[in-house]
């Protein structure tokens, strides 16, 4: 079975957990901070821009793509065991997800300069597969996602090995040669159906001729690395830590640099440069160092500050702002309880 067509929904109508939608994500330029000498947007164009907003690059996500290339590389000529995989794991809002679509995406921009179509007409290469793991998912769920990222038919009298026999075959037909699972913390391989699932997932990486990379909060710490299941995915899997960014790490302040990027990166026409790294101990109180969180915040201030005109964000401003529940609790003083008197 070839890979689907362009067909049908074209942009975002696709979800990136379908060819389609993966294909438009990783091709279409991310955006762009302005340039010097760049004609000035409209305020629809920075409302846009932030929205969607760039990708700051971090020390996981260099890490996170130096080792999936170094893996590729050795698992490409590996026949009679799973190849060695990787595990993004950290708290929620550390970046995880982003950290993975991004080397997804290089990866895929990587193989397509190396592999063009071979004409018009003809079937661009899949590099590249993005899965998400469906809550409570059964071994037959997860299948069928993978099926649906290719357009692979699947009817509801095929049982579980029919998908799996579909997804391998089609797979290893169309050159995946990487594999992102996202929200894998959802497979609990204590219960019957979350073990079915795991031995699922054992079977893909034997089958298909592809690197797994998976992601999800606080893996080590779940039911994902204990038992003989667990056993087994921790021999193969290596660890990229997505943590919180410490306000101070020796004679560096990894989050004031980190703030520090987001800032050059607004479409503000009063913002003065500086302003947020000065308040980067409140931001990290605020934030609890978690670069999701952080970026949630900047860029609904910036929002803010465009439709009121003020075109600039300060602490006054961020103070206005409802961030993620996470977050705000994290930086919710705690009240002073009354204490009883001794008798």
């Amino acid at each position: 079975m070839s890979a689907p067509d362009d067909d049908g929904p074209t942009g975002t109508a696709w979800p990136v957990t379908t060819w389609q939608g993966w294909q438009h994500f990783a091709t279409t330029p991310p955006p762009q901070p302005p340039a010097p000498g760049d004609p000035r947007r409209s305020a629809e164009e920075r409302l846009a821009y932030h929205s969607a907003f760039v990708t700051v690059r971090t020390p996981a996500i260099d890490t996170l793509t130096n080792n999936v290339r170094t893996l590729m590389i050795l698992g490409q000529h590996q026949q009679t065991t799973a190849r060695p995989s990787l595990i993004v794991t950290g708290p929620a809002a550390a970046g995880k997800t982003t950290a993975l679509l991004h080397t997804g995406r290089t990866c895929h921009l990587a193989h397509t300069r190396q592999h063009p179509p071979p004409g018009p007409g003809m079937r661009a290469p899949v590099p590249v597969a993005y899965v998400l793991v469906p809550p409570a998912a059964s071994a037959k769920a997860l299948a069928t996602e993978f099926a649906r990222y290719l357009g692979i038919p699947v009817t509801g009298r095929m049982t579980q090995a029919q998908i799996t026999d579909a997804v391998c075959h089609t797979y290893n037909h169309t050159g995946v040669r990487l594999i992102l699972i996202d929200e894998i913390h959802r497979l609990n391989p204590r219960t019957t159906t979350g073990a079915e699932t795991a031995d699922l997932l054992k079977d893909l990486t034997e089958r298909i001729r592809a690197t797994f990379v998976y992601a999800g909060i606080d893996v080590t710490t779940t039911a994902l690395f204990s038992g003989v299941r667990g056993a087994q995915l921790a021999g193969r899997a290596s660890l990229v830590e997505c943590g919180a960014f410490p306000a101070r790490l020796g004679k560096h302040e990894p989050f004031r640099e980190l703030i520090t990027g987001v800032e050059a990166a607004l479409d503000l026409r009063a913002h003065q440069p500086g302003t947020l790294p000065r308040h980067a101990a409140y931001l990290h109180q605020r934030t609890a160092g978690r670069i999701g969180s952080l970026t949630r915040l900047i860029r609904q201030a910036a929002i803010t500050a465009i439709y009121n005109g003020t075109e600039r964000i300060t602490k006054t401003s961020l103070e206005t702002i409802r961030l993620d529940h996470l977050a705000e609790t994290h930086h919710r003083p705690t009240p002073n309880r009354p204490t009883t008197p001794r008798r």
